[in-house]
This record gives structure tokens, sequence and C-alpha cells, in this order.
């Protein structure tokens, strides 16, 4: 008895009848359906933490004097990339640039708050002169 040959009968596509992909789909959907009074709560609640996370972190790079005020303050050279990356993706903009709308900042005060310098790192001692 000789072998079939299946290569000569040929499907109406690379997905077959299109049966897999038609079952994925109405599990994909079924499983989303279920997900959703969790998963809003849940996005919402992160989408607030990143903003606080990433309005912070513009306020500070211009209160601290950008990239090596960060650092001064303990941040790592990887995490200030990050959070300009993260910036720059949700904001378009570098946060050196980046101006808030409806926020003014007044550096003078903040400087005249802090003694008239920028904050000193963590453990860092205050300069004596």
């Amino acid at each position: 008895m000789a072998e079939r040959d299946f290569r000569a009968e040929r499907m109406p596509s690379p997905e077959g009848q299109g049966y897999a992909r038609a079952n994925f789909r109405r599990a994909w959907e079924a499983y989303t359906k279920a997900l959703e009074p969790v998963s809003e709560p849940v996005a919402r609640w992160a989408a607030v933490r990143w903003t606080e996370d990433l309005l912070g972190f513009w306020l500070m790079w211009h209160l601290e004097g950008g990239f090596e005020g960060l650092q001064r303050l303990g941040m790592s050279r990887s995490a200030v990339y990050r959070r300009i990356s993260s910036f720059r993706r949700v904001f378009h903009e570098h946060p050196d640039v980046y101006r808030m709308p409806g926020v003014t900042l007044d550096l003078e005060a903040y400087l005249a708050a802090t003694g008239g310098r920028q904050t000193e790192a963590p453990g860092e001692a205050p300069d004596s002169t």
C-alpha cells in the first residue's frame, strides 16, 4: 500500500481550517473577560503609582540639578537612566526639557530653604564651610 502524499492536498491557508486559532481566540476572550473585574482596578492603581513616581522624579531632577544631583542623592546611574527612559516613554520628552503645565518651580526658594544648596546624599556630612 502506497503512502499518501499530503503535500499534494493543499489547505486553504497555513492555518489549516483555522480551528486552533478560533479555539484560542474564544479561550483568550473568556480569560480576559474573567479578569476584567480584577485587572482594571489593578491597572488604575499601578498607573497612579507610576505617575506619582515619574512626577516626583521630574521634580527632583529640577530641584537637585539633574543627573549628577540625583546621583548625589544616592540614585545609581542605571536607576537614573531607567527613570529617564520611563519618563520619555510617557511624556515624550527628556525630563530636562519637559515643562509641566500649570507647575512653576521656584528654585531660589528651594535653595533658600535647604541652606543655599541642594541636599546631600544620605549619610553624607554637610560642608563645614
